[in-house]
Formats: structure tokens, sequence, C-alpha cells
């Protein structure tokens, strides 16, 4: 069960001082976590955590809590069109080892999402990762993860676990809940050819910076499929978001990373997501943390304007199935499009013994009318050819 104990509560002053500023910023729509008590957990909307844990992070093991900052610029901004539950957790207390840090993480972002909510996990280091995975795992159910990050994190195998060795440890675990795994603004000369050769043999996506930048708009249905995002505020260029151990001076404008978590706020199957590797040592005027403020921001925003419109959940008139006579299937393809928002999908036949209602939800893989279009030119989208292989 969620409690306060768990948590160190969000400063009075910090919430006075947004609130006082003016009747229409974000904060007064907001419950939290203060010195007046724990709030009450609504039955849907966002829940939003702090977790202080570096101890892991290769490079960056000393950085400082960062999250107040964040919070400071977030209260301030304008209230949403769409009015979302918001509640903020405050600080999740971390353990007395990174093991017990991840273990009480799991469990109370599995408590969360239970309760209807969409924990949002503002870290830390990126290692983080593994326990919002394990938080899925008691559900038996298999999961799609996208990551937006410069690098793979894969490791070696006998590497310890840190912020650069996560994937590898969820990759190698069994027995595995993970389904598909997509990188997103990937940059080959922090990866290598042989990483990326290796993502391509266990049939995951991989996206480059350059890719991403020349069509931010192919994410969405990659970030569509995504059951939990974790976000390196690495992937963003040193210009726009400083405050990073690892910085770069390429990678994602402050620009592409907002409208890529507006993808995931529209995401009606995204139940959790991370942002990590903040660290305001080498912030500069609190650029970075009024960027992450806002790539929250765009989440929410997203999140208020869900549309319901994943094919076994919206009613089946409200969808149109166009057949493709592909040579690329057996039979052909059946590709699916929402009425009224537009959105497509790749359906794939239902086997006669599968009655697994997780296998049906895969079924249904989240796509583009530019998807559509290739396949009528007898062309399958290496993306949908590799999860037909998969299933």
């Amino acid at each position: 069960m969620l409690s306060a104990e768990f948590f160190k509560p969000v400063s009075d002053d910090l919430i006075a001082e947004a609130l006082g500023l003016s009747p229409n910023n974000l904060a007064n729509t907001m419950k939290f976590h203060s010195s007046q008590g724990f709030p009450e957990i609504p039955s849907m909307g966002i829940a939003l955590l702090s977790v202080h844990d570096h101890r892991l992070a290769v490079g960056s093991s000393d950085a400082k809590d960062s999250s107040s900052e964040i919070r400071a610029k977030l209260y301030r901004l304008h209230r949403h069109e769409h009015p979302v539950s918001l509640i903020d957790l405050g600080e999740f207390i971390p353990g007395a080892s990174p093991e017990d840090t991840r273990f009480a993480l799991a469990e109370v972002v599995r408590d969360l999402m239970v309760a209807g909510l969409l924990p949002v996990v503002i870290g830390g280091s990126q290692d983080l990762t593994m326990a919002l995975h394990e938080a899925y795992r008691p559900f038996g159910k298999l999961i799609n993860i996208s990551s937006v990050d410069s690098r793979f994190d894969l490791g070696s195998p006998d590497a310890e676990i840190s912020n650069q060795s996560w994937l590898g440890k969820i990759v190698l675990q069994q027995p595995t809940f993970l389904f598909n795994f997509s990188s997103i603004a990937y940059q080959t000369h922090f990866t290598g050819a042989e990483s990326v050769e290796f993502m391509g043999r266990l049939l995951f996506d991989t996206y480059r910076l350059g890719e991403v930048r020349t069509s931010l708009s192919d994410m969405e249905p990659v970030v569509r499929s995504s059951d939990m995002i974790t976000f390196d505020m690495s992937a963003i260029r040193q210009s726009d978001a400083p405050g990073n151990s690892n910085p770069s001076p390429n990678g994602l404008s402050g620009e592409e990373a907002c409208q890529l978590m507006m993808y995931a706020g529209l995401n009606d199957q995204m139940s959790c997501l991370g942002l990590f590797e903040f660290d305001s040592r080498f912030d500069r005027n609190s650029q970075t943390a009024h960027l992450a403020a806002q790539m929250i921001w765009y989440l929410v925003e997203g999140y208020g304007n869900r549309m319901g419109d994943f094919p076994g959940q919206a009613p089946e008139s409200n969808f149109t199935r166009y057949h493709v006579e592909a040579g690329v299937n057996a039979g052909g393809l059946i590709f699916v499009k929402h009425n009224f928002t537009s959105r497509w999908w790749l359906e794939l036949p239902k086997p006669v013994s599968d009655d697994n209602p997780d296998l049906k939800r895969q079924r249904h893989i989240p796509c583009s009318n530019k998807d559509y279009q290739q396949a009528m030119q007898n062309e399958m989208p290496e993306r949908l050819w590799q999860i037909i292989q998969k299933l």
C-alpha cells in the first residue's frame, strides 16, 4: 500500500511560492505530499515522484538532488486546457543499498499502476529503469520498452549493474517478459557497429539520431507501441540541456524532446515513464531544469488528450480495415485505421489456439499511413516485419 513512509514531502516553501504567483499556474491544479499530509490517491491521473540515487552512475555518483529545481519550474507553468489529476508524492527515500532502492521503488511503482495512475519517476541515474521494469513482473504480461538515449547501455555480460549496463541486465533476465525494445536517437559514435548488429539479432528497433530528427513524426507509432518509456537527458544536445554528466554537442533539440513526451502522453498503453540523468552541477541558469519541466508539462498535455482508440478497446464501428495483397506475407496484410483520430495499426491474424489476451494486444502493431503506403508498394517496413517474426 502507498503511504507517506516511502517519501520525503515536497518543501512547503516551494509549494507556497508557486501557489502565490498566479491562479493559472500548474501548481493550483495539483495535489502535494507536504507537511500537511499525504495526498488522497485518485482513481486515475499522473503521479510524480523523484528518486535521488546516483550510486550506480559511472562518473557521477556524487550528483546532487536536482528534483526541487525541476519542481520549481514545473509548478509555475500554465495549467492545461484539459485538466488532469496530478499529484506530487515528493522524494522517494532511497534504501540502504541500490538493490534496496530498486526493490522498494518497484513496489511503489507497481502500486501506482494498480491504482490506475501513470507513475512519472524523476531520477536519479538510469539504472533505476530496472526498478520500473521489475514493477511489471507480477502482472505476468509481455511488455514493450522504448528508450530515448544516445547510447544502448548494454554493458558487458559480466559487468556490474550501472547506468551504462542496465539494458544488458534486462535482456539477460530469464524468464523474460520483455517483448520488444526500441532505442530512439542513439548516436553511432557512442555505440559501434557490433552493438547495433547485436540489437538487430535480438530483433530490437534502433533509430539513429539522424533518422529521428529527419522525420520525428515517424517516432509516434514507435512510442505508441510502448508500455514503458525511459528518457536519458543525455539524448538532448548540450546546448539545450547542459545539466548532464555525459553531455554531447549532438542530440535532440529541446523542442524534439518535448514532442516525444507529447507522443508518450498520448499513448493509451503507456503506463510508466522515467526521466533520468539530470545533474544540476553542470546546469546553466537552470536551463536543463526548465527543459525537464516543460517535457513533463507536454507529457501531461498528451495524457489529457488521450484518444482511447486502440483496437479491441474502441468500438469496431470506429475503424476501417484495408486489405493489402502484399507478397511479403501469405494471405496479405490488414491495416486498421481509426476513423476519427486517423491513427493506424497493422492487424495480424489470430492463431486458432491463441486465447491469450496479452498476445491479442501484441497482434495490433501501431504504424502510420506511411507504413501502409509502403506496403501498397509491396515493401514491408522493417519494424513491422521484425515484430511479425517475433510473434
